[in-house]
């Protein structure tokens, strides 16, 4: 099969590495300095930015058999369906498509447990406009017979981006917020989500992408530090520990987010159900050493 990505960030990049043999992957970036680093590692990447667009990219499209979108919207929508709904819409073999949401269009709960079907009243701007986006991708779908599944993401973490570097690097802490907690999502997992949907034999749908156990942020890095044989970071007050304003944002919402429909439907089955097998395997491969 072959995809087209549109934002080879993070997590398109491991599903892209992760799925070598099952998916051919090319995609955009937002630079030429990045499109010619991952042509080094075999990905074919065009440019597509605020301030350029590579031409290549329409009749990449017009090949591809499957679409992931994890390009962020902004406040004008988004930027993909801006510039490329109409040759979306009439490529000849685009039969499915992923988009990456996030967690954050439900809103806050005060820590209730929520599945896909609980109501969406997210808070901050960022995730009024990725709801927007869901509904704008799904109805690109409905309308021109392509399946759409969009995947909320809990916060991403995996190599090179978690707790036991943070602690190497001095900048992990433990802020306290009484009854808050995270929702979180190994990268690996999220790869195997994206191929499960790719190969999901039904129709669209929105699927929560999380792991097994929403979890204090401070319980996290207590839990590396011990890995790392090492004092955790001092504990520190949520109310007057100084953030900026995205970061408090985080802490504005609690939920505990069920992947109930993800395992048992989607049939994702998964590498790091916690992040205490997650942190023990990182830790074993040498992160934060």
């Amino acid at each position: 099969m072959k995809v087209f990505v549109f934002g080879l960030g993070y997590s398109a990049q491991h599903f892209a590495s992760l799925f070598r043999d099952v998916y051919s992957c090319s995609g955009t970036v937002t630079s030429a300095e990045k499109a010619t680093r991952l042509g080094a590692s075999g990905i074919d990447a065009s440019v597509f930015s605020p301030d350029a667009c590579d031409d290549a990219i329409e009749a990449k499209i017009a090949a591809a058999d499957a679409l992931l979108v994890s390009i962020p919207p902004d406040e004008d929508g988004d930027p993909v369906l801006k510039r490329f709904s109409r040759q979306i819409a009439s490529a000849p073999n685009v039969k499915h498509i992923v988009y990456l949401s996030t967690v954050g269009v439900y809103g806050d709960h005060q820590g209730a447990w929520i599945d896909e079907s609980t109501h969406c009243h997210p808070v901050n701007e960022r995730s009024i406009e990725r709801l927007a986006a869901e509904r704008a991708w799904t109805a690109l779908g409905e309308a021109h017979g392509i399946v759409v599944h969009i995947l909320r993401l809990s916060g991403i973490y995996g190599p090179g981006s978690n707790a036991l570097v943070n602690l190497k690097r001095g900048v992990a802490r433990r802020i306290i917020k009484p009854g808050q907690v995270f929702n979180r999502i190994h990268v690996e997992d999220i790869a195997g989500a994206i191929d499960a949907s790719f190969s999901f034999d039904g129709p669209g749908a929105i699927w929560n992408v999380t792991d097994d156990l929403p979890a204090p942020a401070q319980d996290v890095v207590a839990y590396a530090a011990q890995l790392m044989g090492i004092d955790p970071p001092p504990e520190v007050d949520f109310e007057t520990f100084p953030m900026s304003p995205m970061a408090r944002s985080f802490y504005s919402e609690c939920k505990r987010v069920s992947n109930k429909a993800m395992r048992d439907r989607l049939g994702v089955k998964l590498a790091y159900p916690t992040y205490r097998e997650a942190l023990n395997a990182m830790w074993a491969q040498g992160e934060g050493r």
